[in-house]
C-alpha cells in the first residue's frame, strides 16, 4: 500500500535532526508566549512592577543592580532592570508575547493577501496581470522600514488627539497594517510564477475542456498545488515579522513603553550596557536563537516537501 504524499513528507522531516529540534524550539517559545500569563503566577512576578523602587537594596543610587550580573538571584532569575528595576525574565517572557502576537498577525494576513494576489495574476493574465504586477514592483520598491517608521505617527494622529495618549490597541492594529501592507508583495511575486506555470498544464487544460469555472479550477486544480510553496514561505516570513517588530520597537515606532517587547529591551540595553551588559544579553540571544531555530525550520519544512531542492 502506497504512502501518501503527507505521510512521505513527515517521515522525511522525522529524519531531519535539525528540522526536528528546531521544531521544538520554536514550539518552547510559543508555549512560552501563550502560558505567560500561567508563568507569571507561578514565579509570582509581573513585567510591569517597578521592584526596583519597592523593595530596598536592589538599586544603588545610580539606578543599576546592586548585585552583581544585573542583580541575578534565586528571586530575580534574570536580574532587574536599569533605573526602573522590572523583573527582566518577565519581561522577556512578555516580549515573546507581544513579538509573536504581532508577527503571527502580520504573517496571516500577508499570506492570504499574497495568495489572493498572486492568484489572480497568474490565472488571469493579460492587462489584469500587467497592472499586478507593476503595483508589486512599486510596494517591493519602497524602503519599508523608514515608510512604516514615518506613517505611524500621521496614522494616529487620525485618531488620536496629541494631547492624549495612544491606545495600546491602535499602536498594534497600526503595526500589523503597516507591516502587512509592505509584506505581501514577495510572496505575490512568487506564486504568480507559479500559477503562470501550472495554468499551462495538462490538468488545468483538461478542467477547461470539461467546463470547470474558474473558482473550480483555482480551487480544486491550482491551490493544492500551491500549499508547499506558501507553507515554506509563511514559515520563513514569521522570523522576518519578528525581526522587523522587534526593530520599530528599537527605533521607537514600536509598541508604547508599558508593553513588554523584545525591542525596547534592546533599547533599553544599548544605553545601560557601559554599566550593564546583562540586560542586553537577554534578549539578544532569545532573538537569535529564536530567528535561527524558525529559519532552519522553514529549510527542512522545504526540504521534506520537496527533496530534489536540498542540496
Amino acid at each position: 500500500m502506497g504512502r501518501s504524499p503527507g505521510r512521505l513528507m513527515w517521515l522525511r522531516f522525522r529524519r531531519d535532526r535539525t528540522g526536528v529540534v528546531s521544531a521544538g524550539v520554536v514550539i518552547f517559545f510559543f508555549l512560552v508566549a501563550i502560558f505567560a500569563p500561567v508563568i507569571s503566577w507561578l514565579y509570582g512576578k509581573d513585567p510591569y512592577t517597578l521592584y526596583g523602587h519597592h523593595i530596598p537594596g536592589l538599586l544603588n543610587e545610580y539606578g543599576y543592580p546592586v548585585l552583581p550580573n544585573g542583580g541575578i538571584s534565586s528571586e530575580f532569575w534574570f536580574g532587574v532592570e536599569p533605573t526602573l528595576g522590572r523583573d527582566v525574565f518577565m519581561q522577556l517572557v512578555y516580549g515573546i508575547r507581544t513579538s509573536l502576537a504581532i508577527a503571527m498577525t502580520a504573517t496571516v494576513l500577508i499570506a492570504v493577501i499574497g495568495v489572493v494576489v498572486g492568484i489572480v495574476a497568474g490565472y488571469a493574465g493579460g492587462r489584469t496581470d500587467y497592472f499586478i504586477g507593476r503595483l508589486i514592483d512599486i510596494v517591493l520598491s519602497f524602503p519599508s522600514t523608514l515608510f512604516i517608521i514615518a506613517f505611524i505617527p500621521v496614522v494616529e494622529n487620525l485618531f488620536v488627539s496629541p494631547d492624549e495618549e495612544t491606545p495600546i490597541w491602535l499602536r498594534a492594529v497600526t503595526l500589523v497594517t503597516l507591516l502587512t501592507a509592505f509584506g505581501w508583495a514577495g510572496i505575490a511575486r512568487l506564486l504568480r510564477g507559479q500559477v503562470l506555470s501550472l495554468r499551462e498544464r495538462e490538468f488545468v487544460e483538461a478542467a477547461k475542456v470539461t467546463g470547470a469555472s474558474p473558482a473550480r479550477i483555482v480551487f480544486k486544480e491550482l491551490l493544492p498545488n500551491l500549499w508547499t510553496p506558501i507553507l515554506i514561505q509563511s514559515t520563513l516570513l514569521l522570523p522576518a515579522m519578528v525581526t522587523a517588530e522587534a526593530a520599530l520597537s528599537f527605533l521607537g515606532a514600536g509598541m508604547p513603553e508599558s508593553i513588554a517587547d523584545w525591542g525596547r529591551m534592546f533599547q533599553r540595553g544599548t544605553e545601560v550596557y557601559m554599566n550593564d551588559i546583562t540586560y542586553l544579553v537577554f534578549p539578544g540571544v532569545a532573538l537569535l536563537v529564536f530567528v535561527i531555530a524558525f529559519n532552519l525550520l522553514g529549510d527542512s519544512v522545504r526540504d521534506a516537501f520537496d527533496p530534489k531542492l536540498k542540496r
